[in-house]
């Protein structure tokens, strides 16, 4: 494969945002999971959704990026929100009671289940060699599980429930209006978050919140917004099929983080099955891009 200079400073620009993105997301991740022991998961996605929303709003505005109601309304937006709610809610619950890593690499399953979903849904073709790469990523998945096993904790299964909510939303995503800004798309999505959050809050026990725990919370929300930030700028920079895989990049951060701050060391069918799941995910990403390659050298062919 050749590469021009400008091509390999641009992809290698993206894959740095890819991995400012991926530990900016950690990071935030964690910084919840530690909140966690403090204050129940409503307020904490309510207080630091208020954050988040405040500075969206700006960024927003100043952009010119804002949109009419109408725009929020239609099916695939709805959609795209109520996944990324059912994979907040979830995940979130899993992460404050699983280890850290277990939580993150049970969610590096997303694009298998993505590419299934697409066939499905979108009419899009998957072929044989994918297929088989899916269904021993699932095999992965089940090791980080391990159910009927010592190891096995029901937390992991509201892992999946965040899988299915992700792959809603990413799916959903795919027929949004290409001129619809994804910074408002953010937007809208934190500020449904926040919404649910506060919800949780009626039924929950309120914890009067300190000034630090506050002020970590907005931490956190800078967080988050630089990891949306980070994903947008580095598809923009760089080439799909190299900077996608940088994602991995997440599980990496979370072994360090777990390990460092919450004395988390995963076990042995954990990073086994993690190395399934991220090598059947970069293999289904690049034989995407591969058959992607294929019809627009076909489509380009004068007739």
């Amino acid at each position: 494969m050749n590469f021009k200079i400008d091509e390999i400073s641009d992809n290698m620009l993206g894959s740095a945002y890819m991995l400012l993105a991926m530990a900016s997301f950690a990071i935030g991740d964690s910084i919840l999971k530690f909140i966690s022991s403090e204050m129940p998961l409503g307020q904490i996605l309510f207080t630091r959704g208020i954050f988040a929303i405040i500075i969206l709003f700006i960024i927003a505005k100043k952009m010119n990026k804002l949109r009419p109601l109408k725009t929020v309304l239609k099916a695939p937006f709805m959609l795209r929100v109520l996944g990324e709610v059912i994979a907040t809610y979830f995940f979130f619950t899993a992460l404050f009671n699983i280890p850290f890593a277990n939580a993150a690499a049970i969610m590096q399953a997303l694009p298998l289940t993505v590419s299934l979903a697409a066939a499905y849904f979108l009419r899009e073709t998957i072929g044989w060699r994918r297929m088989i790469a899916i269904l021993i990523g699932f095999l992965g998945v089940l090791l980080i599980i391990q159910p009927g096993l010592e190891g096995f904790n029901i937390y992991s299964l509201y892992c999946l429930v965040a899988v299915f909510g992700a792959t809603l939303r990413d799916v959903a995503t795919r027929r949004l209006d290409k001129d619809t800004p994804t910074i408002f798309v953010t937007l809208i999505t934190v500020l449904v978050v926040s919404i649910g959050g506060g919800l949780m809050v009626t039924v929950e026990t309120w914890v009067p919140p300190t000034i630090q725990t506050t002020g970590t919370l907005g931490i956190a929300s800078i967080f988050l917004i630089t990891g949306f930030i980070g994903i947008v700028s580095s598809m923009r920079v760089g080439e799909v099929a190299v900077v996608t895989p940088f994602r991995y990049s997440v599980l990496i951060f979370a072994i360090l983080i777990g390990f460092t701050f919450f004395k988390e060391v995963p076990d042995t069918l954990t990073m086994l099955g993690s190395i399934v799941v991220v090598s059947t995910g970069i293999y289904t990403i690049y034989r995407e891009r591969k058959i992607a390659r294929g019809l627009t050298k076909i489509h380009a062919k004068p007739i």
